[in-house]
Parts: structure tokens; sequence; C-alpha cells
């Protein structure tokens, strides 16, 4: 199917400063997105301890389902959407104060895209991945840090073989490439990852590229970038497969495809690398509740040494700048499960910290 332009208003392509310190250097402010509506008011912020994996609450912001927050890279920003499956899903804007975790409401924008669940940044423009409205929108950023409407909304194709989940457009990730050049989008629906090119001013991606096509029926979800940007791991949400693939110049090869959970569930989640490199991790959902656990070897590919159960549906998950320790979030048992990872094997042991917070979907560190 090739990428249409039109106008409608907006622009639809078819698809194709200086922050207090915290008190104590092992301390990290910690944002953690939510679904409201069964206990929770929206974002929390929390204090957490990267030393020994303790959390203190610290305030919180009334938003409607926040499921997935980001931070600027200063951490004087953040970011969070409204994911609603009508017109009012929309993207909303916060300064934010460090170490005491206050969040001060800037402004929102429609996303013209119905459950956004994903956000990107580079500082100069804000993209959401829009799940159910199969599309991925564009905000400038403003001088002080609010968001301007959003100008552009790439929509997203089908073409995989699930007739249930794979019938309308999905997209689930919009990530900034590590040379700044690039914009890649998940297209879930179509099993495969398209490229936005960044224009010279990098105020909105321009043309689009089918880079990588995916297995059919992958779904492909989430991605994640080596920290030397040489290669990218994708994690399918129908297959549970993470695909590893060499980057270069806007070019994304893939050269292996490896298992996550033998379930059979399609709940493919999450995916993070550890700090040092020397681990991947992808969360998998709705049969055997987990995370997989991989060693990665010098050329990027994969080899699975275990896999974690957790509690009930864990969508997203982090992991501390210092590698010390991975939080996972489980919506359904309403709690961020706090493991420590063995450094030498990779694997994880839960700390027993729990951090009770009702309908957690996300967890980000402002570093």
């Amino acid at each position: 199917m090739r990428w249409k332009l039109f106008f409608a208003g907006i622009l639809c392509l078819g698809m194709m400063a200086c922050q207090p310190a915290s008190h104590v250097p092992d301390e990290l402010d910690m944002l953690v997105g939510t679904y409201t509506g069964k206990g929770s008011e929206g974002i929390y912020t929390f204090r957490f301890d990267q030393a020994n994996g303790k959390a203190t609450l610290l305030d919180s912001a009334k938003v409607v389902n926040p499921s997935y927050v980001i931070p600027s890279a200063d951490g004087s920003l953040v970011y969070a959407v409204t994911e609603t499956s009508d017109t009012t899903a929309a993207l909303n804007a916060y300064r934010y104060e460090r170490g005491i975790g206050k969040l001060t409401y800037l402004n929102t924008q429609l996303t013209f895209g119905e459950d956004p669940c994903y956000i990107g940044t580079n500082g100069k423009m804000v993209v959401t991945a829009n799940y159910t409205g199969g599309s991925m929108t564009v905000f400038p950023i403003a001088a002080d840090g609010s968001l301007l409407p959003a100008d552009t909304v790439f929509c997203g194709t089908t073409g995989g073989p699930d007739l249930t989940r794979q019938e309308t457009p999905h997209v689930h990730c919009t990530y900034f490439s590590p040379d700044g050049k690039y914009i890649f989008a998940t297209d879930f629906s179509a099993d495969r990852i398209i490229r936005f090119d960044l224009s010279a001013n990098a105020l909105r991606p321009t043309e689009s590229e089918v880079v990588t096509t995916l297995n059919a029926d992958y779904g492909p979800r989430h991605i994640e970038f080596s920290a030397d940007g040489t290669h990218a791991y994708v994690v399918g949400e129908l297959s549970d497969d993470i695909t590893v693939m060499d980057y270069a110049d806007g070019r994304l090869t893939p050269k292996q495809v490896i298992n996550g959970s033998d379930a059979g569930a399609r709940g493919g989640a999450d995916i993070h690398l550890s700090p040092s490199g020397k681990f991947l991790y992808a969360s998998h959902r709705l049969k055997e509740d987990g995370i997989s656990i991989f060693s990665v070897v010098a050329d990027g590919t994969l080899t699975k040494v275990g896999y974690q159960l957790t509690g009930i549906h864990p969508r997203n998950f982090n992991i501390t700048p210092n590698g010390k320790y991975l939080l996972c979030a489980c919506r359904d048992s309403d709690v961020i499960q706090v493991y420590e990872i063995n450094p030498k094997t990779g694997l994880l042991k839960d700390t027993k910290q729990d951090i009770h917070v009702s309908q957690v979907v996300c967890v980000k560190f402002v570093k």
C-alpha cells in the first residue's frame, strides 16, 4: 500500500536548565503513569533510592489515563498522554520540580488519534503513537516547554494476517534514532517499521519510508537501541519474539529472531537493555506473565538465559541508571515490583519492596 498525502486542517501522511540535585547521589526522581478510574488519580512522583531499592512518594497530579509519561532530557518538563478511545485523546505538558516531585500543569493538545500510548521527544518536538487511531502525531514545543497544536499526523496501514488484531492500523512506538536524524515507528498491523526523516531544522519529520519488514503476524510494539547506536531490538506483541537488527545510516537490517515466551499468549510488551549493555529484557502478558532475560554478545545477538515470572499484566518496566534494579509495572496487580539484577548473570531477584499504585502502567526515571 502506498503512502498518500492529504490535508485536513492538519497534515496526514498515509504511512506509509539546571535543576536541583537529589538530596543523595543515589536518589532518583521517578515518574509513574497509570490508568485512572479504579483508585488512581493520575501521575505519581516518587524518590527512588537506587542503592537500596526503596521508594518514597513525593506528589501526584490529576489527569485522565496518563498511561505513558516521559521527562525532557534535562528533567525540567514532563509530557503525559491522556489515553482515551475518543476525541478527548490528548497530550499534556507539565513543568517539573526535581527533588520535590511537583508537576505544574502547562497545557493540553489533542492528538487527533485515539488511545495515545507512547511518547518520544528530541527537545524540539514531541511525537505520540496512537494505538487505536493508528497514527503518529507531531507537536512542536513552545519556548516555555508547552505544546503547540499538532501540525502533522502520519497514519498507519494494515496487511498482517491476524484479522482481529491487525484488521485496522495501529502504531505503538515512536522512537528517535540515536543519531538524531530519524524517527522510527512500529507499524503494528503491517508487521513493519517505518522511518521518518527529520528536516534540517528538526522541527518536523518529512519523508517516510518502510525500512524493515518483519515476519508476518509479528505485531511490532516497542524498539530499543544499543548505547553505541549500532544495534536495535524490537519486541513483537503477537509473536512474543525479539528481532535483532544492525543499524547504520538510517537502515535497520534484521539478523536474528529469538523467542521470548513459549506461552503463545500474543502479549509481548516492553523491551530494555541494561545500562551495561550486557543484558536485554522483554515483558510478556496474558499467560505466564513475566520478563524474558537475554545475554548480549559482541555482535549484538542474543542468548536466552532466563525467564522471571511477575505480577499480572506487566506493561512498561525500567532499569535504574546504575543497573542494579529493574522496576516492573504490573497493571492488574496494582504494583511496581522491584527486582535486583544479578550483575554476572542478568537474572532477577524479587526484593519484596513492592510499590503499590492502582492500575500502574509506566515507570520513568528523571536522570
